[in-house]
């Protein structure tokens, strides 16, 4: 096997390419100046031109003259572990250290289990104030579904250079603020009381060791995905020359929803003195975690108890307006104290606890926090009186066997792209963190659009579920029905919101939180120009389709006859109901259509120059609500006719109202040009071109499109430009045999090859300011085999949180929808699986570097164990079925694995 060693000198990086100890070539690369990651990524691009075929490098030590030579770098944030981590990145290969080369027995060996370690773990070097670091704390996340703890270190503080936080899933308070001089009122998801913070003070100073005022000499944190295990190791350097090595543990319970647990470890390394710890419940906190939304009302909660006595605290708050209660009990335990050694505390505010010991130098000190956190939205888990708990291994424990159930169902492995394997990986468990099986099913509760890692949107749910309920259907199909169960549990509410506005049926809220009501902000702020305006979102009355649509995914793939009795058949109804009522029959034209709504593109409000908001005829409502209308009679004929008479008595839907559902869905109005392009909406023809080099050139980035043209004192109404799929989302939700019946019972006649026009289209009209467009436009690509552009665009998916490929979003939290719609992609376009039909479908399409794909789904009450390589599928379903494969059917045998060449 061939292998690099890569060493970096003063102004080059030198290249050997070895084979065992044979030199084969030796290659020099020089630069003047070493900016990181800018640098690397250049060196990185020469390397794979020269070097496309090796299997593994090893990077040598870095020298300290190099940074004595590049002082806009330090070892702190540049060091050999940082490079090494980047350059793998970058090449797509396995780096090992110089120690790990001296010490490995068999290279080959030494690759692989360094491959194994990267697609598993989540490094991070160095520490970088502001956005930067709130981006990297998203990412380092743990949870469990009920709750999520940012990636911080227990030294962290509220401040602008990193953000500690506690969210409970389904926690939400509305308040009051006064914005360009109007009052509006905001429902926010709160951050909670933070119970992690841990600081150490050495005897002869007056100084707490802190980020902002110590030496930071390096810092270390890593992420555990298989395990759900946070770590940190520090060391850190008070004014005095302390030295003192700080080495922390974090895990939220996945087995136990209430349970957090903080292992912290001190060591002093160059002094013998007395060291004081202090612990601090922290119930000043607010929300600050989203830079537009802090002028806004940010503390939603006043505490009503705090208590401590000797090693336990206990915080209990009420949040303003809701009236949720949040409770917060802490017991501290360590080698070096007994609770009697404890100072207690407790101000109007947090309880602080401090502990004062000797401490000899070299000897490492363990402190350990137990925190146990409810709600009283999870009403019986509030009632239920807690067991202590034991340990953080025991703990710890507990959570790694829960995660290893979890991954033994949801892992997608892949051989041949370390990169793409561990950012699939990353996507998994995000997701498990935002929603799990162990944790969900008795909470009233969906998935935010940034999970349980940060505040933006305010936590609300959105049609993204459209995009997050097929992994849950896929993998945990008990917790895919928890989350439709949010939507139900809120469908009065919806048919209010549909009265208001004078519809029938059910009209859900484009922003859903605490009660289902309609929680859209009236204002929306642009950056760019500090401007607050009109915010339309509120139209974007698809959301309801979105429900619809995951209700039928949810049945289609389980069969769950009984929850469409009780719930979905009840849902599908009264939102089928409203896009009737929201139909109007023009005699002019003798079609029906829809107006007044937005599609899923966003960035179109209205009609250039129009006094009203909202646009007529938008393709992928009008065509979905089509699909909806069709798929209804499917469902109402599960029910018997007892069954059919109740649901109608309950829902008011009339035998003349299903009539006309099956007037409108063969009616309906799209508007097609000559060419076979389906317009966004009527009018969207009329519309002006932008000139997208000169954008560029312009602006650099040009995602949010929307926000530079009003910031130019223009309106993106005026133009041909997309954030998002919105025509080609059809293509996403449904097979294009579906969308071609729909059209031809429409009398739509499209020319055979107008999937390609549109794509090609609209995608040269998006400026992709949503990372979801991506992997939409990715799945389409390969549908028309645009091999080259899929892939391309599902990279950039892959990577959007990863690097922050927006310049910030992620620092407010992860995007559960583009994480959960990768894994999708990469199961149905790639893997090929289809489970929309009667019989699961397999069409493997694996990229040309991927060697082998492996993986678990649900289909049909079956569970089926998949291996595919390049030419063979081998499964391994649960009951004796039949699957078709490459279009051929195959007939197999429970629980016993069967090759099928393709």
């Amino acid at each position: 096997m061939n292998f690099l060693f890569l060493t970096l000198t003063q102004n080059s990086l030198h290249i050997q390419e070895k084979k065992q100890d044979n030199l084969l070539s030796e290659y020099t690369i020089p630069f003047s100046d070493f900016e990181f990651p800018k640098t690397a990524e250049i060196l990185a691009t020469q390397i794979k031109e020269q070097f496309p075929s090796v299997t593994g490098a090893v990077f040598n030590d870095v020298a300290p003259e190099f940074y004595s030579q590049h002082t806009q770098i330090t070892a702190l944030n540049v060091g050999i572990e940082n490079i090494i981590k980047h350059f793998s990145e970058l090449l797509n290969l396995p780096i090992l250290t110089v120690s790990e080369l001296d010490t490995a027995k068999d290279l080959a060996a030494a690759f692989k289990g360094k491959s194994e370690y990267l697609t598993w773990n989540l490094d991070y070097f160095g520490y970088t104030p502001g956005k930067e670091e709130y981006s990297v704390e998203s990412l380092l996340t743990i949870g469990n579904g009920f709750m999520g703890l940012r990636g911080t270190i227990p030294e962290m503080t509220l401040s602008k250079e990193h953000y500690p936080a506690t969210y409970i899933a389904g926690l939400y308070n509305e308040e009051k603020s006064e914005v360009a001089g109007q009052i509006v009122e905001n429902e926010d998801f709160v951050n909670t009381p933070n119970n992690q913070f841990i600081r150490i003070k050495v005897d002869g100073t007056d100084e707490w060791l802190t980020l902002e005022k110590a030496s930071l000499h390096y810092l270390h944190r890593n992420l555990d995905l298989k395990t759900g295990l946070f770590s940190s190791h520090m060391i850190i350097e008070d004014s005095h020359q302390h030295q003192v090595k700080i080495t922390a543990q974090k895990i939220v319970n996945m087995a136990k929803k209430n349970n957090y647990s903080i292992k912290y470890s001190i060591k002093p390394l160059n002094f013998s003195k007395n060291i004081t710890v202090k612990t601090t419940t922290d119930g000043s906190v607010y929300n600050f975690n989203v830079e537009r939304y802090r002028n806004l009302t940010a503390k939603h909660f006043h505490i009503t108890q705090l208590l401590a006595e000797k090693n336990t605290s206990m915080i209990e708050v009420q949040t303003n307006q809701s009236k949720i209660n949040v409770q917060q009990m802490a017991t501290i335990t360590g080698d070096f104290f007994d609770a009697d050694a404890i100072k207690n505390s407790i101000g109007e505010e947090r309880i602080e606890q401090e502990i004062t010991f000797y401490a000899e130098q070299h000897k490492t000190y363990t402190f350990e926090k137990q925190v146990q956190v409810k709600a009283s939205i999870a009403e019986e888990n509030w009632q239920t009186t807690l067991l202590p708990a034991a340990s953080f291994d025991s703990e710890f424990n507990e959570s790694k066997q829960a995660w290893e159930t979890l991954w033994n169902k949801s892992d997608v492995q892949i051989t041949g792209d370390l990169m793409s394997q561990k950012l699939l990986r990353i996507h998994t468990y995000h997701l498990l963190v935002s929603a799990s099986p162990f944790n969900n099913n008795d909470l009233d509760v969906s998935v935010t659009a940034r999970g349980l890692h940060g505040e933006a949107y305010r936590g609300h749910i959105f049609w993204d579920e459209i995009f997050i309920l097929p992994f849950y259907i896929l993998h945990f199909p008990e917790t895919a029905k928890q989350l439709l169960m949010y939507r139900y549990n809120r469908l009065g509410k919806a048919k209010e919101n549909a009265c208001e506005s004078n519809y029938a049926g059910a009209m859900y809220p484009w922003q859903s939180g605490l009660d289902g009501s309609e929680d859209t902000q009236k204002l929306h702020l642009n950056p760019l120009n500090g401007e607050w305006g009109e915010d339309h979102s509120i139209l974007q009355r698809h959301v309801s389709l979105a429900i619809a649509y995951n209700v039928w995914m949810y049945w289609n793939n389980s069969r769950d006859d009984r929850f469409i009795k009780e719930y979905g058949a009840e849902m599908l109804v009264e939102i089928a109901n409203f896009w009737r009522s929201a139909t109007t029959f023009d005699d002019t034209t003798n079609r029906y259509y829809i107006d007044k709504v937005m599609g899923p593109d966003e960035f179109h409000e209205a009609y250039p120059d129009s006094p009203e908001s909202g646009l007529k005829n938008n393709a992928y409502t009008n065509l979905m609500v089509v699909w909806l209308f069709e798929e209804l009679e499917t469902i109402l004929s599960l029910l018997d006719t007892q069954e059919q008479a109740e649901l109608f008595n309950k829902t008011g839907v009339t035998s003349e109202n299903l009539k006309e559902m099956e007037a409108i869905r063969k009616r309906l109005s799209i508007e097609v040009n000559e060419d076979g392009i389906i317009a966004q909406y009527e009018g969207y023809f009329d519309l002006k071109e932008i000139d997208w080099e000169k954008a560029k050139e312009k602006y650099g980035n040009i995602y949010r499109m929307d926000r530079i043209l009003k910031a130019e004192g223009q309106s993106p109404d005026d133009y041909k430009v997309s954030k998002q799929a919105d025509t080609l989302m059809l293509f996403y939700n449904l097979n294009k045999e579906k969308i071609d019946e729909i059209l031809e019972e429409l009398d739509y006649d499209l020319p055979a090859d107008y999937l390609e026009k549109n794509l090609l289209y609209y995608l040269n009209r998006t400026s992709h300011g949503s990372t979801l467009s991506r992997i939409v436009h990715a799945q389409l690509a390969e549908q028309v085999a645009f091999h080259d552009l899929s892939w391309k665009l599902y990279q950039e998916a892959l990577y959007s949180d990863y690097q922050d490929i927006q310049g910030g979003t992620t620092a407010e939290g992860i995007h559960t929808g583009v994480m959960a719609a990768t894994i999708y992609v990469t199961l149905t376009t790639y893997a090929g699986i289809d489970i929309k039909k009667n019989r699961l479908m397999i069409q493997p399409n694996l990229p040309k570097n991927w060697t082998e794909m492996a993986f678990n789904i649900d289909h049909k009450g079956i569970h089926y164990n998949l291996f595919i390589t390049n030419n063979t599928v081998h499964v391994c379903p649960s009951q004796d079925t039949t699957v078709i494969v490459q279009n051929q059917p195959h007939q197999l045998r429970a629980d016993k694995v069967t090759m099928i060449n393709y």
